[in-house]
């Protein structure tokens, strides 16, 4: 079964993510110096199947790709992929896809007495208060990030 895309709005492109390949890629199991260079690097002798890696729970687990920069002080850039789980219960500081008044957004939860806030990591986007009046879900957290270079 292929990646299938399931929603696409302004803000995220949706995918699901099937584990039913398997790909196993080299690993360094020592790590990767960023110094000078080690000969054990020749020898890599392991390998690493990211599926089993990055996707704890295959049901509830999707894809999304970033839309825009409302999170770029975070490191997170448009074009950039979530790795998204739906089973995981929001807590403060997580990292959450949520829906609110027809609009999905990447934010991060902050609990405080009465309410709850979507922060964003850009100075230019204000915090976003969640109240009654609003539509509004925490879609998913955020487990990973994969980057663009």
């Amino acid at each position: 079964m292929s990646v299938q895309q399931l929603h696409t709005s302004k803000t995220m492109d949706f995918f699901s993510a099937s584990t039913e390949t398997v790909m196993a890629l080299p690993f360094v199991d020592a790590g990767i110096s960023a110094g000078f260079p080690s000969p054990a690097d020749d020898f890599m002798e392991f390998s690493i199947d990211l599926n089993r890696e990055l996707i704890k729970n295959p049901t509830s687990t999707f894809y999304g790709r970033v839309k825009g920069n409302s999170m770029k002080d975070m490191g997170i850039h448009n074009g950039d992929l979530l790795i998204i789980d739906k089973s995981l219960p929001p807590d403060n500081d997580k990292l959450a896809v949520c829906y609110i008044d027809g609009e999905f957004t990447l934010k991060r939860i902050r609990l405080d007495k009465d309410c709850l806030w979507l922060v964003p990591a850009n100075d230019d986007y204000q915090p976003i208060k969640v109240t009654a009046e609003n539509d509004f879900m925490v879609w998913g957290i955020v487990l990973h990030v994969v980057k663009s270079f």
